[in-house]
């Protein structure tokens, strides 16, 4: 049983509404409780998300699978505060997202959360270098200090010789490696990966996986969306939706 700390209390949003809250291992990164998501239609309302109630554990691997329209992307929307037109309670770092304004949710995403998208979503007309300079630059850090932390993230990904490429001139893998560079180069608490490997052949997912698997490993946690049995066995856990309904949850290990 988990409750919601009052934005009042020590932790409270910063004035740019970033929160400064340290991870209690014991108790869930994040939490939702009866999460609804409904469009009005002439015909009556249409429900996307149904009661959603589930607790991430900090460090916990979590893959959330479905089929088409089942809700999955859309949850996934929600858990990285992009999407704020639901209804139900949601923490995150035990501080109520759903009482926060949407410049506070914005704040939190930045600070605390790195996307992998199946469209990698880099910018065009940046070099990998300055991809992977965007999120710092989200989090004020000073520009020495950035672009030492850009020349370890190529170093460790092992893309240094690729540093001043454009995204149109890597291939599809190369630019998810740069997509997953990008998202873990702040540290996030959580990283959100949706299909993250569904533009990939076999061997560059088995790759991707691997890598996500042990920034897992390291103590992130991670949500992804997938409809590949190959990838939910990297993680530990497995939440099945069905017309917005969590239909099954099952532990891997």
């Amino acid at each position: 049983m988990w409750t919601f700390r009052s934005k009042t209390a020590e932790g409270e949003p910063s004035q740019t509404g970033a929160v400064d809250a340290p991870i209690d291992l014991s108790r869930p990164l994040l939490g939702l409780r009866n999460i609804e998501k409904v469009y009005e239609t002439p015909a009556g309302k249409n429900y996307v998300l149904r009661r959603i109630t589930i607790d991430v554990q900090p460090g916990e691997f979590l893959t959330i699978m479905g089929p088409s329209g089942a809700g999955k992307s859309t949850l996934l929307s929600i858990l990285g505060m992009l999407d704020g037109a639901w209804t139900g309670e949601y923490a995150f770092l035990h501080h109520p997202i759903h009482s926060l304004n949407n410049k506070e949710r914005v704040a939190i995403n930045k600070q605390y959360i790195g996307f992998v998208f199946q469209q990698y979503h880099l910018l065009d007309d940046l070099t990998v270098a300055e991809n992977l300079d965007v999120p710092l630059s989200y989090r004020n850090v000073k520009r020495d200090e950035r672009a030492s932390i850009v020349a370890d993230i190529l170093d460790k990904f092992q893309m240094v010789g690729k540093k001043d490429l454009y995204p149109r001139q890597l291939s599809g893998g190369q630019q998810q490696l740069v997509g997953v560079a990008r998202a873990v180069i702040a540290k996030p608490k959580l990283i959100l990966a949706d299909e993250p490997t569904g533009n990939l052949h076999s061997t560059q997912a088995k790759e991707i996986m691997e890598l996500f698997q042990k920034l897992n490993e390291g103590g992130t946690t991670i949500v992804q969306v997938t409809h590949s049995e190959t990838n939910a066995a990297f993680g530990h856990r497995i939440v099945n939706l069905k017309d917005g309904w969590v239909v099954s949850d099952v532990r891997l290990r």
